[in-house]
């Protein structure tokens, strides 16, 4: 009840600003006129959304994750109601721009309940001269071109490359931007730099605490290809190196790639003996895609992805092997140690969403097919290329209804014994969301 009421809060408090927003004029007497004031930019905005989510899942039973989350109460299927309320708006005084997104959220399953109450970001941005500008606060900094996956993403928080258009939560940090246009080949030059400190209590999540961390991003547009260098240097993440680009053959095809290079990436492999040991490796990681349109409106993409850091088959199998032997354990002692550790050893790293190595997404979308107004179906696909697994989610997305949006999805996720979809959590999951903008 307590998140409730901090969802109303939310929600009532918006509507409270929303009400102190100047209402253009407009003048009766004559039907062709038109007040200036309507194209000015108004000092506050705000907007959001409400969404309610259930979703049907029926679990592996037999895989890894299916065990690890229930081998003391097994289950064939687990029903889960999730509400979701955004609340995002812009304040601007002069030359300073406050920009926020808030988020409330409560879930509810046969297992628990879940609520929480975030700042995804809010930031203030300066911008004393038309080239310059100066931000401080939490941000979500949206690096790389990648739809599904971003490798150059050093300083963001990974994307759900089933939901990759979701709001994500952002870092506190201090930036500033500089930007230069051009009139010849080079259009335009840009260059961004961010401080991120990590303390208690400040961005504790991102890595190793109490240090202050550097990124930095210099934006070219050459000859109609977008083209970012990309750095990251401090004591919480290892020092990264990377590059992406984006260009329009036609203009309704795209291509883009990223490249980022780790000289010494920590990670955490089981070993033949069945220990958890760190090792430290030069990792590269890459994308390449493309997003294409069709004349009768059927939007492509596709997109490879490859990550050196990523556990190869072996090292999946013996996490799998691992849970099995656990599995047996219990069944015959009634002790479930080897399932504690099976858990610890899947929370350094193997229970990532793609936490393989090599991976194809696929996703085809058509908007009205056959003259059905507000009606886009499509299907999206995620292949494990290195085991052959994979999901595959045909949806429906409905939006004829005034600021509403009903989206229905099916996903099917399968593979073999020890493959990664074979071992996940779910063999399906069937899901509706509704959604309300305002």
């Amino acid at each position: 009840m307590l998140l409730v009421q901090k969802i109303f809060t939310l929600i009532l408090l918006g509507l409270l600003f929303g009400a102190g927003v100047s209402i253009p004029s407009v003048s009766l007497a004559d039907d062709y006129s038109f007040d200036l004031d309507e194209f000015e930019k108004k000092s506050f905005t705000w907007g959001g959304s409400a969404e309610v989510k259930w979703d049907h899942n029926s679990i592996n039973k037999d895989g890894a994750f299916g065990l690890l989350g229930f081998y003391d109460n097994p289950r064939t299927d687990l029903d889960r109601l999730l509400a979701t309320v955004q609340l995002d708006g812009n304040y601007n005084k002069g030359i300073v721009d406050f920009n926020w997104l808030l988020q409330a959220s409560a879930q509810q399953d046969q297992v628990g309940s879940e609520q929480s109450l975030d700042v995804f970001s809010a930031y203030a941005s300066i911008k004393p001269a038309p080239a310059v500008t100066f931000e401080l606060g939490k941000k979500t900094f949206k690096w790389g071109k990648g739809y599904a996956w971003n490798p150059v993403g050093f300083i963001d928080r990974p994307k759900d490359p089933n939901n990759p258009e979701d709001a994500l939560e952002g870092y506190i940090g201090a930036g500033v931007d500089l930007i230069k246009s051009f009139s010849g080949t080079l259009q335009t030059l840009a260059l961004t730099g961010v401080m991120l400190p990590v303390w208690d209590d400040v961005n504790d999540d991102f890595g190793e605490k109490n240090h202050v961390n550097l990124a930095a991003k210099l934006y070219l547009l050459y000859h109609d290809t977008d083209i970012d260098f990309i750095f990251f240097t401090g004591d919480s993440r290892s020092t990264k190196y990377g590059i992406d680009f984006s260009r329009n053959l036609a203009t309704n095809f795209e291509i883009h790639g990223e490249v980022a290079y780790t000289p010494k990436q920590k990670v955490k492999v089981l070993n033949d003996s069945g220990t958890l040991e760190n090792n430290e490796i030069a990792a590269t990681s890459y994308l390449l895609g493309l997003r294409y349109l069709t004349a009768n409106d059927i939007t492509a993409i596709l997109e490879y992805y490859h990550n050196d850091a990523g556990y190869s088959e072996t090292e999946m199998d013996r996490f799998y092997q691992l849970v099995s032997t656990a599995n047996t354990h219990y069944v015959n002692t009634g002790d479930d140690s080897l399932f504690n550790r099976a858990a610890a050893v899947s929370k350094s790293g193997y229970a990532k969403p793609q936490s393989g190595r090599n991976y194809i997404y696929a996703k085809v979308t058509q908007k009205e097919p056959f003259d059905l107004l507000y009606f886009t179906p499509g299907v999206t696909a995620i292949i494990n290329l290195d085991d052959s697994s994979y999901s595959i989610s045909p949806e429906a997305v409905y939006t004829g209804f005034t600021n509403w949006e009903l989206r229905l999805r099916y996903s099917h996720i399968d593979g073999g014994r020890f493959t990664e979809h074979g071992e996940k959590l779910n063999e399906s999951k069937l899901e509706l969301r509704i959604k309300y903008y305002f």
